[in-house]
């Protein structure tokens, strides 16, 4: 038997308890917090905290730790990084290690087309970066996006998001000549919902609404879209969809900018989303799993669309050196075994999740690729009410029995373990879900 979940002491105890005291007393009021984890250590899909209690982890920090906690590997490829040098502007010189990286990205990328990679610290820099180099390459304005739809925080990036009001709260004026429009949630679908099949009604809108009554095309630069929701739901939408948008930006000579800091590196079971559709995006956009846990992110753009000149972009930080250190060793880990295995686990998740849905009719939708999964909780599958209060309880419920879970969207329960979770791991986060489910009934 694993040594993990394992609860000594009910979370929080004593010492995490006492970190929580000092964090609230210092830290700004704008974080989150979802419970009150405090982690010491972890290894592989356990995390460790302070009062020693174990936990089974799959929420991999919001789907960043990509090859767990601690890999051996990552860790190695850090510890020498960090002997040689902390630190270099790439921006100004040169190293070895953010050639390779650039290099690794653009050969791994989507497509025939040559790319150019530029290195951020995060995603959301990704993203601002990706709006200014859109603008720049079409000498165009405007920007969609969709309903549901995450791109980080910063004024930009805050500008495409539109997950939750409170994001927006308080900042504005925002981003101008930013237009948000359906995404195909087949769940929630205004169009098909109630239909058997797709009928792409959240694509025909932009046409016949968007660009016939409020939007020349021709004054858009970009539609950013992420392959598969992240924190809007983990909606996954219908095949074809991607394919039908990259359509739609060839007739108008508009972008195509995915958003894959969340659904890259391997977390569907291929290395990109867009590849499940055989999409080649202008530019991609990927962070979180990239560095297993180090800040690095990237934009990677066709050559023909990296237009921007000498100067007019850069990052102190982004690409350090440690950071393409680690990202290299996880793109080996990755492509040596990681995606294979996040299709095989991946698979007994969604068939477990599906079985627990026969059993508990608070289950409304499944929905996942590879390791990034999506259970929808509702009140009531005729009516399809959210269930917000459900959820909450089931992760709380959860993280003091040892197991963590995070929401997204408005009910719905993520599951995007680290890409090295193994039978045991599947089968223990099941059966574990399935008790508090049962609890909750």
């Amino acid at each position: 038997m694993r040594d993990y979940p394992r609860i000594v002491i009910p979370p929080p105890g004593p010492k995490a308890q006492a970190v929580v005291r000092r964090d609230e007393q210092w830290t700004a009021g704008c974080y989150i917090k979802e419970y009150p984890l405090v982690v010491a250590r972890g290894r592989g899909t356990m995390v460790e905290d302070v009062d020693g209690n174990r936990f089974l982890d799959f929420m991999a920090g919001i789907a960043v730790c990509s090859t767990g906690y601690g890999h051996p590997k990552v860790v190695a490829a850090v510890k020498e990084a960090a002997d040689n040098f902390l630190h270099i502007c790439g921006s100004d010189f040169y190293y070895e290690g953010m050639a390779a990286l650039c290099e690794r990205l653009a050969r791994v990328a989507p497509g025939s087309s040559k790319k150019r990679v530029f290195l951020t610290n995060s995603g959301t820099e990704a993203t601002e970066g990706a709006i200014k180099l859109a603008r720049h390459s079409t000498r165009r304005t405007a920007i969609i996006a969709f309903r549901g739809a995450f791109h980080g925080r910063t004024t930009g990036a805050v500008s495409l998001t539109s997950s939750k009001a409170r994001q927006h709260a308080g900042f504005g004026p925002l981003l101008p000549d930013v237009h948000h429009v359906p995404f195909a949630y087949r769940y929630r679908c205004q169009f098909c919902g109630d239909k058997p099949d797709c009928t792409r009604g959240c694509i025909e809108v932009i046409e016949k609404d968007l660009f016939a009554r409020h939007l020349d095309p021709h004054d858009v630069a970009a539609i950013f879209v992420e392959p598969i929701q992240g924190e809007g739901g983990y909606v996954i939408p219908p095949d074809g969809y991607l394919r039908a948008l990259r359509d739609l930006c060839d007739r108008y000579g508009i972008l195509l900018v995915a958003d894959e800091v969340q659904s890259g590196v391997g977390r569907t079971g291929k290395m990109w989303a867009c590849d499940h559709e055989g999409v080649e995006p202008d530019i991609l956009l990927t962070a979180k799993g990239l560095g297993s846990g180090m800040p690095i992110g990237a934009i990677i753009a066709k050559e023909s669309i990296s237009t921007w000149e000498t100067g007019s972009h850069g990052s102190t930080f982004g690409g350090n050196p440690v950071c393409c250190a680690a990202a290299l060793a996880t793109l080996d880990l990755v492509e040596g075994g990681l995606m294979e295995n996040a299709v095989r686990m991946g698979a007994r998740l969604i068939a477990g999740v599906r079985a627990l849905a026969e059993r508990h009719p608070c289950i409304g939708d499944v929905r996942g690729r590879g390791l990034m999964i999506g259970m929808e909780l509702v009140k009531d599958r005729a009516t399809r009410e959210p269930a917000p209060e459900l959820l909450h309880d089931l992760v709380m419920g959860s993280f003091a029995r040892g197991l963590l879970l995070l929401g997204a969207g408005k009910s719905t329960l993520r599951l995007a373990p680290p890409l090295v979770v193994d039978d045991y791991d599947v089968d223990t986060a099941l059966e574990m879900i399935g008790a508090r489910l049962g609890e909750l009934a």
